[in-house]
């Protein structure tokens, strides 16, 4: 598939795993918490308990901050693994998150598309003040930021989506959303209907088996070349 449509004067982004270093700060993050509780702990399988917690948990109501999501998330993985929990180690998990860094081309590519005129918008399932870290790692360069907490809903609810285009005053057309997530992000855009580029960052993240999106991409920096080819740039 190729991007159809015209010009977008915005560009919207997942934050975590397509600019910021998700997976490979949840590890450090969890090797910290985890070597403090000895034992031989295997930290893929709890990363992935972690998840499947947060995620349940992401869709539950009424809504929870995604502070109260990771530190019961966690509670929840540790009780599991039959592990001590103490809000220390929640406090140790979010402040980790804040402190994420970007992928190394990510703030070079997000300057080039400022250059190009486009509007750049993030939209993630965080709370405000643990993205903020993240946010002034790119350099000033994101125009805004949309997230659960503002929204009341995480993705892949539509909710958060609606919420950020009637925040930046656009309707889905006028958009190009980037993302990592194929069972959020690309969730809601085979529902929605937004054009889609995935940075597929071989992770292992499997496609849905029932959309592609417009685009897909190993790493952010290839994404001005297609703008370039449709003449966008």
């Amino acid at each position: 598939m190729t991007l159809p449509g015209n010009r977008p004067s915005w560009l919207t982004f997942d934050c975590y795993g397509t600019l910021i270093q998700w997976d490979e700060g949840l590890l450090a993050a969890m090797n910290e918490i985890l070597s403090a509780k000895g034992g031989d702990i295997d930290q893929p399988a709890f990363i992935a308990v972690y998840d499947r917690y947060e995620h349940e948990l992401e869709e539950q109501r009424p809504h929870r901050s995604f502070k109260q999501v990771t530190a019961l998330a966690l509670e929840l993985a540790m009780k599991e693994f039959g592990l001590p929990f103490d809000g220390a180690d929640a406090d140790l998990l979010t402040s980790s998150i804040g402190r994420m860094p970007p992928f190394p081309e990510v703030v070079a590519t997000l300057g080039k598309l400022k250059a190009a005129g486009f509007r750049l918008a993030i939209i993630s399932n965080t709370d405000d003040a643990i993205i903020a870290g993240n946010i002034a790692q790119l350099g000033g360069i994101i125009d805004r930021v949309i997230t659960a907490e503002q929204a009341e809903a995480y993705k892949p609810s539509p909710q958060i989506f609606r919420h950020a285009w009637k925040t930046l005053g656009i309707d889905m057309n006028d958009l190009v959303h980037i993302c990592a997530s194929p069972h959020l992000d690309l969730v809601a855009a085979r529902e929605l209907g937004f054009r889609a580029i995935w940075v597929d960052r071989g992770t292992g993240r499997k496609p849905l088996s029932d959309y592609r999106p417009n685009e897909i991409v190993p790493t952010l920096d290839k994404v001005p070349a297609i703008f370039a080819a449709k003449g966008w740039m």
